[in-house]
């Protein structure tokens, strides 16, 4: 068996980027599929408290869909992380259905290792113009793109990495409009110009992430998502959250995750 592997990633911090790890771990779980997680953000490894958090819920004798974690901290021997990291890719992709990866808000060699196996990337991104900077230089009088930003160059060059591995498939990018605001404003309609003319720079597909809402924190705190709400979760639907399922809903669509059920039919 051969793992289909999700990375999600972006080198700037507070983007969403483990509640969307998290949120498609346990989607895909509930698809019927196993997944593994690794969690190689040393500094933060929000994934992992968000995984030990589940696992303290699950002790109270709650019935919890739970993906095989591991953390892959990176330390000052890159050579030993990146021995570590294979390892850990190699036992969950010889008998997982799906890997998800979450990785650092930042550049470093196992981000990029981890970013090179991706058949799926997955890149929240704040709607604002110092988000975007990360992918793409905005000439600010235009306002128009001038060039792809030092993360676009990364993962053009995790692609090269791939393509060289004997990996002929690309791997599939998505970048997430993530925490939006339910307003309309100038900036919000003027990030969704610009994302769309770089998607066709660059190759990505620019779809819709999960908005600004509270409840993602107090779900972090009980290992929740919202894909766990209900009887006998304790916490109250509301309309909010039937919203937020929604667009939970929608993600998982466009990203076609159905497709990797339909793969490993159990």
């Amino acid at each position: 068996m051969t793992a289909r592997i999700i990375v999600v990633g972006n080198e700037k911090g507070g983007t969403g980027k483990s509640t969307v790890a998290m949120h498609l771990v346990v989607s895909l779980l509930q698809m019927g599929l196993s997944v593994g997680s690794i969690d190689l953000d040393a500094r933060q490894a929000t994934l992992t408290r968000y995984v030990e958090n589940r696992r303290r819920r699950a002790e109270t004798g709650r019935v919890m869909a739970m993906s095989e974690h591991e953390p892959v901290p990176p330390t000052s021997d890159p050579a030993a992380d990146e021995a570590k990291f294979l390892d850990v890719l190699g036992r969950f992709s010889a008998s997982k259905d799906v890997v998800v990866i979450d990785t650092p808000g930042s550049d470093h060699p196992l981000s990029r290792l981890g970013h090179s196996y991706a058949d799926l990337l997955v890149t929240p991104l704040n709607d604002s113009f110092i988000d975007l900077d990360v992918l793409a230089k905005v000439d600010p009088d235009s306002m128009k793109i001038t060039r792809p930003s030092h993360y676009s160059e990364m993962v053009w060059e995790a692609r090269k990495i791939r393509a060289l591995r004997g990996q002929k498939d690309g791997a599939e990018w998505f970048v997430l409009r993530n925490r939006l605001s339910s307003l309309d404003a100038r900036n919000k309609r003027e990030m969704e110009r610009l994302l769309g003319d770089l998607a066709k720079r660059i190759g990505f597909r620019a779809v819709g992430g999960l908005c600004e809402r509270v409840i993602y924190r107090e779900l972090f705190l009980e290992g929740l998502t919202l894909l766990d709400l209900g009887d006998g979760s304790g916490v109250e639907m509301s309309m909010s959250h039937v919203a937020a399922r929604q667009e939970l809903r929608r993600l998982v669509e466009a990203l076609g995750l159905a497709s990797f059920a339909a793969a490993n039919p159990s």
